[in-house]
């Protein structure tokens, strides 16, 4: 005799992975077994320190957000809806749930018994492998309406890094952690980590890792009366300890404790048992670093609900920063992850807007970012630069359309500055009436600025050449783009006017090869690497694309590539001048971060030698480059 409501739970499960990789006979055996679950919204499925359930789950209806928490904070790590897996932990590691699972609304969940599913584990690949990564994700079967059946570290709309960013992401670990001696008694130990709210201890000798002792040790051997408390620690801690070198990365941190079934790693030297302890990590460190994770943080973007929660993600989007660099993570990277990030950020500020808005918009319209945002070049948090461009309408409508547009970009503007981006200086915003513009009116702003250039001009309009689309209609943005490139068309006077511009700035050394500082007020002496250094290869960039009518590509570091790609004689020199924009942005964001600034200027007493020559060297393609622009435009009688 069939039965239905197993059939109809195969019906559904065969839609997701990986138990679309069964087939429906299996799905029915199984679904025999499953029992379901009701939770009302709040009501917890598990949490931290749990011990593991039989089942795993699987969501048929609602959500349930997974979070961790830390210093007695719960940060929400991801939310699960329908055919999201979650629990597996019990599948792979034996100690207690790392993650607190709650019904953000009314929930259904079917409940699999991991004893029925096992045998299907060990006899499909498919299945394994995707319960594998999952659990090495610490989060979940991420199936989303947009991205299938793909993992939530992978759900990011790089396209290049993937792969790369979930192997390098660096981990953070626990400094100095607290050590014993093999001939400590377990007792003096376990006092030692009740006080310090640690939940393990290395066991070293002569400062090299002997064993490790953890609070499952002190369970399962002491707890249990295996050993008296009064023993030596030398009988009960795991040796030899799992050592890793201290640049491991959180991938790499996760596939090693899943291969030897542990929760902690010793952090040494060399990444060997034979040099000195470094530190420690557990798996509550990994839970946490994928807080950071851009995947994770993207999906937390998306879901913000308020601009609180947008500074969040983008103080973590700092953090991330730091560790990339640390890892030495190329800069050009940690700037594609960064720019995409800040794009959704600044997205889902327009989204939220629009929902307090009492209208839908009259018409369409695409907000933009300009200058260093819109070529994906904002590492640090600086000011914002934005504009809002919409449709055309008809002149009785047009006051209305634009007042409505203008209280957007107020709200947008202010939504931004509230996450940390400041308001900027020049008012260059959409809420500045002078940037919120019909499709017309801006062509004919662009169409002044190219036609009749003037050196206060150009000085101002430069940076708008560089925009990306953040929100809206991509239609106004190309037609927008067409006109420009109509009206750069052999435009002498204008790219005369640009490449003065783009030579304001020489290479920044003196005769004698010495840096060039600043000679007076607040900053005296310190050397401006965003003006003498990384300007002028973002102003020459900018100029040689738009005379060689190269669109769609805003980003310095890859407008050089794109050069050496369309005049192989000049590679060498556009290749040089791409490694030097890395170089100048790298010390920039290094200095930035080091003083919660916007890294603008280097204090050249702090750079060692080998730095002061890097830079020396780096500035070289600089005079390069401008010798170049002179030639090419004919700009002798200019300059």
């Amino acid at each position: 005799m069939k039965n239905s409501i197993a059939e109809r739970i195969a019906d559904f499960l065969k839609n997701f992975p990986p138990f679309s990789s069964l087939s429906f006979v299996e799905l029915v055996t199984i679904a025999n077994e499953i029992n379901v679950i009701h939770l009302e919204k709040n009501k917890t499925l598990f949490k931290v320190g749990d011990q593991t359930h039989p089942y795993f789950y699987i969501v048929k209806e609602g959500v349930i957000g997974l979070s961790v928490t830390s210093d007695a904070d719960e940060t929400l790590i991801d939310k699960c809806d329908e055919g999201d897996i979650l629990g597996l932990r019990p599948f792979f590691a034996k100690d207690n749930y790392l993650m607190t699972a709650k019904a953000r609304e009314e929930s259904l969940l079917y409940a699999i018994p991991i004893e029925v599913f096992n045998p299907y584990v060990s006899k499909n690949q498919a299945v394994l492998g995707f319960l594998l990564e999952s659990f090495a994700s610490n989060t979940r079967n991420p199936y989303d309406k947009d991205n299938k059946g793909k993992l939530i570290s992978e759900n990011v709309i790089y396209d290049e890094q993937k792969s790369e960013i979930q192997f390098f992401q660096p981990i953070s670990y626990t400094k100095k952690p607290i050590t014993a001696t093999r001939k400590d008694s377990v007792k003096t130990i376990a006092q030692t980590m009740t006080k310090s709210k640690i939940g393990s201890v290395i066991i070293e000798e002569n400062k090299l890792p002997l064993g490790i002792v953890t609070d499952k040790d002190l369970r399962s051997k002491i707890a249990t009366g295996l050993f008296p408390i009064e023993t030596t620690v030398d009988q009960i801690m795991s040796s030899p300890v799992i050592t890793v070198p201290e640049n491991i990365s959180i991938a790499e941190t996760q596939m090693m404790m899943l291969k030897h079934n542990i929760g902690h790693l010793c952090v040494t030297l060399d990444g060997t048992n034979k040099s000195a302890i470094m530190g420690i990590i557990s798996e509550h460190d990994v839970v946490v670093a994928q807080a950071n994770n851009p995947g994770v943080l993207l999906k937390q973007t998306k879901r913000a609900t308020r601009s609180k929660e947008l500074k969040v993600v983008r103080e973590k989007l700092t953090d991330l920063i730091q560790h990339s660099l640390d890892k030495n993570i190329p800069i050009q990277h940690i700037s594609n992850i960064v720019g995409e990030l800040n794009n959704a950020i600044s997205k889902r500020a327009v989204e939220l807007a629009l929902e307090k808005m009492e209208a839908e918009p009259p018409t369409r319209f695409a907000w933009l970012s300009i200058g260093s945002q819109g070529r994906k070049e904002q590492l640090l948090i600086t000011d914002q630069d934005n504009i809002l461009v919409f449709e055309d309408v008809e002149d009785e409508n047009y006051d209305k359309t634009k007042k409505y547009f203008l209280e957007l970009a107020e709200k947008v503007t202010k939504t931004l500055n509230k996450i940390g981006f400041e308001f900027c200086p020049a008012e260059m915003m959409a809420s500045n009436p002078m940037w919120c513009k019909s499709l017309s009116d801006w062509n004919k702003q662009y169409n002044n600025w190219i036609n009749t250039p003037g050196e206060k001009g150009i000085l101002m309009c430069s940076i708008f050449f560089d925009y990306d689309l953040v929100f809206g209609d991509e239609k106004l943005v190309d037609s927008l783009t067409e006109n420009i490139f109509k009206q750069l068309k052999n435009n002498q006077l204008f790219y005369a006017y640009l490449g003065t511009d783009a030579l304001r700035n020489p290479p920044p050394l003196g005769f004698f090869r010495q840096f060039l500082v600043e000679n007076d007020g607040e900053h005296k002496d310190a050397f401006d690497i965003k003006s003498r250094a990384l300007m002028p290869l973002i102003d020459a960039a900018r100029l040689l694309t738009l005379s060689l009518d190269v669109r769609g590509i805003q980003n310095t570091y890859n407008r050089f590539k794109k050069l050496a790609e369309i005049e192989p004689q000049n590679a060498e020199l556009f290749d040089n001048c791409a490694e030097a924009f890395s170089l100048f942005s790298r010390f920039r964001t290094e200095e930035g971060l080091l003083n919660n600034s916007n890294g603008k200027y280097l204090n050249l007493s702090e750079l060692s030698k080998t730095d002061k020559v890097k830079l020396k060297y780096a500035f070289q393609p600089i005079h390069e480059i401008q010798e170049v622009i002179k030639n090419r435009f004919q700009l002798t009688y200019f300059t």
